[in-house]
């Protein structure tokens, strides 16, 4: 599968995502996922940023608010159009595009920081995406992204309840089985039956890779790995969210920092 045909995808899945999202039903994302991601990121006020893969730009906007001044690309033009209707709401002056997170469409060292909140692993060439956040950066900048666990979100996962529904392991299979745009198609976890009988599943391409493969896209990239992160869901949070118990048993994403060394070339 290529870039084209995963940009189908997703601009199919544009409005519908926006559309729930904004509403709260992505509560991995905001419960757990975008909490933890900025938890682990540095002080970015005043510095310039760009969030790859940037869906309807929530997180964009997160960064703005920290003070970044964001540049936000994305593949889906829909999901573009509505980032930009959304207003400024204390997120100001953001430059979006409709753009390959595979061919950014900006100069060599124009960021200090680069983000990627789980886009990466919906391209077809993630080590050649990483290889352009790598271009774009300044030598002593960083990229920070989040992925789907290459360990716990492989080809073949089923969680196995107890008898009162609680996650009590992971059953994973096919982790050495590369992926090449397998599409998943799924409905966030909070929507009930009725309200799926109304709304697609969303159709999304998947590329696995196993986690030695991710760190050497990485470090290929020309960049040095300094933290790893893994979410998992507190008593109070799954308490609230009992979507989220899973992440109890095993992390369903991973979250990596890398720097572009001081003294590398752009």
């Amino acid at each position: 599968m290529d870039e084209s045909e995963v940009a189908r995808h997703w601009e199919s899945n544009a409005n519908a995502w926006t559309q729930q999202a904004r509403r709260g039903a992505d509560v991995f994302r905001d419960a757990l996922n975008s909490p933890a991601f900025f938890a682990m990121l540095p002080p970015v006020r005043g510095l310039r940023g760009l969030d790859v893969g940037c869906g309807e730009g929530a997180n964009t906007r997160s960064l703005a608010r920290l003070g970044a001044r964001m540049s936000a690309v994305d593949i889906a033009p829909t999901f573009i159009r509505h980032a930009r209707s959304f207003g400024e709401d204390g997120a100001p002056g953001i430059d979006y595009r409709v753009a390959d997170g595979m061919a950014l469409p900006f100069d060599a060292a124009s960021f200090d920081f680069v983000t990627a909140f789980m886009s990466l692993m919906d391209m077809p060439d993630p080590a050649r995406a990483l290889r352009e956040a790598g271009r774009v950066l300044r030598a002593g900048g960083f990229l920070q992204f989040s992925i789907l666990h290459p360990c716990f979100a492989t080809p073949h996962r089923r969680i196995v309840r107890d008898q009162e529904g609680r996650a009590r392991a992971i059953e994973i299979g096919g982790y050495f089985e590369g992926t090449e745009g397998r599409v998943d198609r799924w409905w966030f976890s909070t929507l009930t039956e009725q309200e799926r009988t109304g709304v697609q599943p969303f159709s999304t391409p998947i590329f696995h890779r196993t986690i030695s493969q991710w760190l050497d896209a990485v470090t290929g990239a020309g960049l040095v790995i300094d933290k790893l992160g893994e979410p998992t869901a507190g008593a109070d949070i799954a308490r609230l969210a009992p979507a989220l118990d899973e992440t109890r048993i095993a992390p369903l994403s991973l979250h990596v920092r890398a720097t572009k060394p001081a003294g590398a070339r752009a």
